[in-house]
């Protein structure tokens, strides 16, 4: 909001309320300058052994100091696919067993 002024107090200065306003209304949603991401939530099935393992690495990690979260983990996981190779990722991508999508019938 450049080139337009701020309401000024009697004492010349810009008031409080509207410098806590013009602050509010620049940062919205902001942290330093950038944006947050937006957050989606998802669900998927995910096999029993799979899951396991998501537990496993969570020790590791612990075990190394390192406090994680399984939603990390997968983060992590996604980070090391886009780094591979083509190769690589499709190798990867073939040792993992296909599963049926969708809800477990009650």
């Amino acid at each position: 909001m450049e080139g337009i002024p701020a309401p000024v107090a009697a004492s010349g200065t810009p008031t409080a309320a509207v410098a806590d306003e013009a602050a509010a209304k620049e940062g919205k949603g902001k942290r330093n300058g950038l944006r947050k991401p937006k957050l989606v939530r998802d669900s998927f099935t995910f096999p029993e052994a799979d899951h396991a393992r998501l537990g496993e690495l969570k020790q590791r990690a612990l075990k190394s100091g390192r406090e994680i979260k399984k939603s990390e983990l997968l983060r992590a996981g996604l980070a090391v696919l886009v780094a591979m190779p083509d190769a690589a990722f499709l190798a990867a991508l073939d040792g993992v067993e296909r599963i049926k999508t969708g809800r477990p019938a009650k």
